[in-house]
C-alpha cells in the first residue's frame, strides 16, 4: 500500500478513535515513520486535528445521509467518511473531487471495498449540500454543533464563566495554534535569536511577554533546528511562561517543581535564576524524569536535577524550598485547541481530580520554608480544579495567605488565562505564602 498524507491520517486517527491514543503523540510516530514530504507531512496533520477537532460537526452532517447510525459503521468506514467530510467542509483548497474520490480509493485500499458505493454518495451530498447547522432557539445544541464541543462542556463554561467568555473560549479551540517559544536567556538574547532565526528563513515577532516569541513558515520540525539543537531556546506556550514568572525566582533561590515533565517551567525558571542556585524537578515515572534531565542538559542549565518522586507523598530528605510549584495533572480543557481529543472525555472522568490535585498542593506546601512562596496551575478551564481547589486549601491551611501571582497583568489572587488572550491556551495559576520570614 502506498504511504500518501491521507492514508497517514487514517491510520493515525483510527489509533485515536479506536486506541484513544493522543493525537499529537499519535500522528509525531506516524510522521516520523513516513517518507513524506514537508508539504505531505503538512496536510496529513491539518487532517488529523482538523478531523478531531470537528468531529461533533463532522458526524452531525453525516448522519444526515446515514441510513443507519453512526456507530453501526465499521471504523475504518467511519473514519474514512470523517476524513472526506472535513476536507468538503473545511478545507477550501481541497477540490471536491480530490475529497471524494481519495476517499473511495482509501475504502478500496483499506478494506472497505465493499461501503464505496455508501462513501461517494454521502460526500456527493455533503458536497453539494454544505454544512447545516441546528437552529439557534436550542443555544447548547447550536454551540456544540458549531464548535465541535459536547453539550456538558458548553454548558459547564456558560456557567461558570458566561457566554460571552464561554463562546470566545469556543471560537479560540478551533484556531490555528502558534508555536510560542522561550529564548534561553542563559545562552542568547531575543534580539540576538530572532535575528538568526529570521536569517534562515524563520518567521519570527515578539509577543506581548518578554523572552517569549512567535515563530512560523518551519521547513521542518523544531527539533530540527541549529538553534533548538544549539539550546537557544525550548517551546512553551506564554501561560506557562507566566506561571514561571510567578514563582518570582532569585540567583540562589532553591526551587521544587513537584510536577514538572516535559519540564518546560523547570527550565524557564532556571533561565529567571540565571542559572545560579538550585532547581530540583520531579516527575512520577523515571523515563519523564529523564526527559528534563536531557532538556536541561541541552539548554545548558547545570542547577536542574531531576528525579522520580510522587508529589502527593511527602518526603522529609527533600529538605525546604524558597519556592514550590505545584503544576498539577487536570482535566486539560484550556488546551483542547492542540489536544482536541481532550473535549471528548466523560465528565464523570474528571470527577476525582479535584481530590488529587488538594493533595498534591498540601503536600507541596510542606516543603516551602517560612516565608517562601507555593504557585498552583493548571492548564485547565474549570472552577472545581482551580478557584475551588485553592479556596479548599486556604480553609485547611491558615498559615498560607494568597498573594497577586502576576500583578502585572492582574489584580487578582486567582488568575484565569483565557483562550483568546495573548494568542495563548487557558491556563489557571495563583500564590500563595507562607507566614513567617526566611
Amino acid at each position: 500500500m502506498k504511504t500518501t498524507a491521507r492514508q497517514t491520517a487514517l491510520d493515525v486517527l483510527l489509533k485515536i478513535f479506536k486506541d484513544n491514543a493522543y493525537s499529537n503523540l499519535a500522528l509525531d510516530a506516524a510522521l516520523k515513520k513516513t517518507r513524506l514530504d514537508v508539504r505531505e507531512k503538512a496536510f496529513a496533520s491539518a487532517l488529523v486535528y482538523g478531523t478531531c477537532e470537528r468531529l461533533i460537526t463532522l458526524d452531525y452532517a453525516l448522519e444526515k445521509y446515514l441510513s443507519k447510525p453512526i456507530g453501526k459503521l465499521k471504523p475504518q468506514v467511519l473514519a474514512i467518511l470523517r476524513l472526506g467530510a472535513f476536507q468538503l467542509l473545511f478545507m477550501s483548497g481541497v477540490p471536491t473531487s480530490a475529497a471524494v474520490n481519495e476517499s473511495v480509493n482509501l475504502a478500496k485500499s483499506n478494506g472497505c471495498a465493499y461501503a464505496s458505493g455508501l462513501i461517494n454518495a454521502v460526500l456527493r451530498k455533503i458536497a453539494k449540500n454544505g454544512l447545516q447547522l441546528p437552529n439557534e432557539d436550542d443555544k447548547v445544541k447550536y454551540l456544540s454543533i458549531k464548535f465541535s464541543c459536547p453539550q456538558w462542556l458548553i454548558e459547564k463554561w456558560l456557567k461558570e464563566y458566561g457566554k460571552e467568555k464561554a463562546e470566545n473560549i469556543l471560537t479560540y479551540s478551533l484556531k490555528e495554534n502558534k508555536i510560542i517559544i522561550r529564548v534561553n536567556t542563559v545562552k542568547t538574547s531575543a534580539e540576538e535569536l530572532v535575528n538568526s532565526l529570521l536569517s534562515n528563513g524563520i518567521h519570527c515577532e515578539h509577543t506581548n511577554v518578554e523572552d517569549a516569541l512567535m515563530i512560523s513558515n518551519l521547513p521542518s520540525s523544531v527539533e530540527e533546528l541549529d538553534e533548538f539543537k544549539n539550546g537557544l531556546f525550548h517551546v512553551q506556550g506564554i501561560p506557562s511562561q507566566l506561571c514561571a514568572k510567578a514563582v518570582g525566582a532569585k540567583e540562589g533561590d532553591t526551587i521544587f517543581d513537584l510536577c514538572a515533565a516535559p519540564g518546560g517551567k523547570t527550565f524557564t525558571v532556571a533561565e529567571l535564576m540565571k542559572n545560579k542556585g538550585t532547581v530540583k524537578a520531579f516527575d512520577l515515572y523515571e523515563s519523564r524524569a529523564l526527559l528534563i534531565s536531557k532538556g536541561a542538559e541541552r539548554l545548558g542549565l547545570d542547577i536542574v536535577t531531576a528525579s522520580a518522586a510522587d508529589a502527593s507523598i511527602f518526603d522529609e530528605k527533600l529538605g525546604k524550598a524558597d519556592c514550590v510549584l505545584c503544576d498539577v495533572p487536570c482535566s486539560g480543557l484550556g488546551i483542547i485547541s492542540k489536544k482536541p481529543e481532550i473535549k471528548f472525555k466523560k465528565p464523570d472522568e474528571l470527577l476525582s481530580l479535584p481530590d488529587i490535585q488538594l493533595k498534591i498542593l498540601e503536600n507541596g506546601s510542606k516543603y516551602v520554608k517560612d516565608g517562601g512562596r507555593l504557585v498552583y496551575s493548571t492548564c485547565t478551564l474549570s472552577k472545581e480544579e482551580n478557584e475551588i481547589v485553592c479556596k479548599r486549601f486556604l480553609e485547611k491551611n491558615i498559615n498560607f495567605k494568597p498573594s497577586k501571582p502576576l500583578p502585572e497583568f492582574s489584580d487578582d489572587c486567582f488568575v484565569t488565562v483565557f483562550p483568546n488572550e495573548n494568542n495563548s491556551d487557558g491556563f489557571f495559576v495563583a500564590l500563595f505564602e507562607k507566614e513567617g520570614s526566611n
